[in-house]
């Protein structure tokens, strides 16, 4: 693959060269500091646990819709049971009461009352069944409303986690922030836009020292024409990777 045409070589000093390295180490930090903020393990914990407490919120809603329900219906049961109750208790004070001598009203009556204690039987069975299904339906109210209460203290003492996690993120953004501040002025404004270009289109980095013959940016080894070609280079020339194009900043651990 053909590689760019070389520009115009630029100079600077030295101990600049090197500020450009303290340049870079900050920068590094910054895209770290963003990085940590987007992949928080602890926000992902806090987004399960949300997860979780909607469910168990959302099936109390509907635990509590169908106890209501089954609350209207054991309703109905009782009203029903004690409409033939208040039936029997008429029927019953007119046996007792004497007031009918007709044998087959007497007849007609105790039939009617002999079906009555049937029918509040069979009443009543349906009044305990509901009865029970209402209790059973409100146990499971209550599990699941100590299960959404449980997982709310759990998602709040987590999500105080994450806030503070991401306080102490943006803190120390503001401390490296404004450390980069005070290094930019001691770097030439040239060297400066030639960083800051090749950075945006390398990934994050754009300078890298040369560390026993290997560029600290794509990690390769120089070849043996290019260590020749830094090491006879004047202190003061901005190199670049062949390879990478970073800029290439030479120190006493870069084996020249």
């Amino acid at each position: 693959m053909d590689r760019p045409p070389r520009e115009h070589p630029l100079n600077a000093e030295p101990s600049a060269q090197n500020r450009l390295l303290d340049l870079q180490a900050k920068d590094t930090r910054l895209s770290q500091i963003t990085h940590r903020t987007k992949t928080l393990p602890e926000a992902v914990e806090l987004a399960e646990l949300e997860t979780k407490f909607a469910r168990a919120r959302d099936e109390g809603v509907a635990a509590e819709v169908i106890a209501n329900d089954l609350k209207r219906d054991q309703a109905r049961a009782d009203a029903d049971v004690e409409q033939v109750r208040e039936r029997s208790r008429h029927d019953r004070d007119l046996l007792d009461g004497g007031t009918i001598n007709d044998p087959k009203q007497l007849t007609n009556l105790q039939h009617e009352m002999d079906s009555l204690a049937r029918r509040q039987g069979e009443l009543e069975d349906i009044e305990l069944e509901i009865m029970e299904r209402v209790e059973g339906a409100m146990a499971a109210v209550r599990q699941l409303h100590g299960q959404r209460d449980a997982l709310a203290l759990e998602r709040d003492a987590q999500a105080s986690t994450v806030a503070d996690l991401l306080a102490d993120l943006e803190d120390e953004r503001a401390i490296v922030t404004a450390e980069r501040a005070a290094i930019v002025p001691e770097i030439p404004a040239d060297l400066l836009a030639l960083y800051e270009r090749i950075r945006i289109d390398g990934g994050g980095v754009g300078a890298a020292h040369v560390q026993r013959g290997r560029c600290g940016g794509c990690r390769l080894e120089l070849p043996p024409n290019e260590i020749e070609r830094l090491r006879n280079a004047p202190a003061n020339e901005v190199l670049r990777c062949e390879e990478c194009r970073r800029i290439l900043v030479r120190t006493a651990e870069s084996g020249l």
